[in-house]
């Protein structure tokens, strides 16, 4: 039921596009095409009336477009693959979620129609939903408002258009702090539609390149040197006609065909965007995107929850990190099974006693990519590398703090390395459920006096890197070829999951 929007006698009346009735579909690529229809209605009605407005600078209404939503009515319990880890509802009721960019999400709508259509033998319901679209995600990626709104407008922009509403951008499906009452329809999918749309121009703003170039399968990494090589990495398969690899995307949605050395579009930024993105693209989304965060937990935290919205399959952390045991080696590898998150960031929305599991699929993965591009397997393996817990600390200088208390619970988590954002990228993965993993690098060992030099840590950062990119692009090459139900893991859910993953 639409909720109602109440006016004051001397505000401007209300225009909406004329929408049709809400549909049922049992088939999932003609229910996207419904989407997309009331989502491109609404948009462009928006648009529109925002330029005239802007024109003619005296509104004579007040302009409202609505979200499309999806809807699920079940009476029954599914009778599903007890495996599967998402693709159905808990129990009978009635489910919806509203939906933006169904352009951007078409693969993966369509995906999770089918998987209901599938599961539970109902159609799905696509309609128009009462919430509003804001103006400013309804305007094109890049748009720039030429002069200035209000020497334009006798009015608040407010009082013509609706504005993003913070009580619509939250994360309590996510958390899991959504509250079920009788009158209220269960949720459907992990996030809303301006959440989403909050993300993905956020991630615009952060990276420099647009949402739509992000690929499935994400590595993080704290350094330039791992995107420098990574481009290097990049330029490489693009002239490789078996990579199957067809552009590289850098910051300014800088694009680099196959095929090609030089950029054939976009403009370089005029400042270095704060976390830089870089995406190899491979067919429908299934290539890497690399992120340099920078240093620290909030950073970790911040691209994260805008990645998510996107729904990849896997991201990893790639980074370097102390060595907290004497018997490691700077450039031995350490390979996360376990976290002690002292990174603070997300206290408030995923509780420190929430354990944060390994992934199967993931380890061997890492682990198997580490095997193959070192030669060693086996206990040889255990040469270069070990599997531990790793601690996050949101303190860069800990060493200069009284020692006996850092140190001694480092110690008795049984901790074998110490850095800045893996716990947070874990944890974040866990919350949104997003497959996660950790490989890291020793690159130094301040609990036993061993540092780098100037000319130790040139020559470090050349052999390393380039090694250990290599890698993670194999272990997600390895991951891309699982199917992506196995990727899911069933332990990223909780008792009573969306049915959209």
């Amino acid at each position: 039921m639409r909720r109602e929007f109440v006016f004051d006698p001397a505000d401007l009346p209300l225009a909406t596009p004329e929408y049709d009735l809400p549909k049922q579909f049992t088939d999932a690529k003609a229910a996207v095409a419904a989407l997309r229809k009331i989502y491109d209605l609404g948009t462009t009605y928006l648009r529109e009336n925002f330029a005239e407005v802007m024109h003619n600078g005296k509104p004579q209404n007040r302009f409202r477009a609505y979200y499309p939503e999806i809807r699920l009515v079940t009476t029954s319990y599914a009778n599903v693959d007890s495996r599967l880890a998402y693709g159905h509802v808990s129990g009978p009721g009635e489910y919806y979620t509203t939906i933006t960019r169904p352009d951007l999400f078409a693969n993966y709508l369509q995906t999770q129609i089918e998987l209901l259509l599938n599961n539970h033998g109902v159609p799905v319901i696509v309609g128009v939903s009462d919430v509003p679209i804001p103006l400013h995600f309804a305007l094109p990626e890049g748009a720039h408002v030429d002069g200035s709104i209000d020497a334009t407008l006798d009015r608040p922009l407010r009082d013509v258009f609706d504005a993003p509403d913070l009580a619509d951008t939250d994360d309590r499906i996510a958390n899991g702090e959504f509250e079920v009452a009788s009158d209220v329809d269960l949720p459907l999918a992990p996030f809303t539609a301006p959440r989403v749309d909050y993300s993905l121009h956020r991630l615009s703003h952060y990276t420099a390149t647009s949402p739509s170039h992000f690929q499935n399968y994400i590595l993080f990494t704290n350094y330039q040197f791992y995107i420098d090589e990574f481009i290097r990495h990049a330029q490489e398969a693009l002239l490789d006609r078996e990579s199957g690899y067809t552009m590289l995307v850098e910051p300014g949605n800088v694009i680099t065909l196959a095929g090609e050395s030089s950029p054939s579009s976009g403009t370089v930024p005029s400042r270095a965007p704060q976390m830089p993105a870089y995406h190899l693209c491979h067919g429908t989304n299934c290539g890497i995107t690399m992120v340099n965060i920078g240093v620290g937990p909030s950073n970790a935290k911040t691209i994260t929850d805008h990645i998510a919205v996107l729904r990849p399959h896997t991201w990893l952390m790639l980074g370097h990190c102390a060595g907290l045991r004497n018997s490691q080696s700077l450039g031995d590898y350490v390979l996360a099974h376990a976290y002690v998150r002292e990174d603070n960031v997300l206290n408030d929305d995923l509780p420190v006693w929430i354990p944060i599991p390994a992934l199967a699929e993931v380890q061997i993965a890492l682990e198997t990519a580490v095997a193959e591009t070192t030669g060693l397997a086996g206990y040889e393996l255990k040469k270069i590398m070990r599997t531990g817990t790793i601690a996050t600390i949101d303190n860069r200088n800990w060493e200069l703090r009284d020692q006996s208390g850092p140190v001694q619970r480092l110690s008795q988590s049984r901790a074998i390395a110490l850095d800045m954002e893996s716990a947070t990228i874990a944890a974040n993965g866990f919350r949104f459920r997003v497959p996660y993993g950790t490989l890291l690098c020793v690159s130094d060992k301040p609990l036993h006096g061993e540092l780098k030099l100037p000319g130790m840590a040139t020559e470090f950062y050349t052999r390393q890197v380039a090694q250990h990119l290599t890698i993670g692009i194999r272990a997600l090459e390895k991951l891309r070829d699982m199917p992506s139900e196995r990727l899911h893991s069933r332990k990223l859910r909780s008792f009573d999951e969306t049915a959209f993953q």
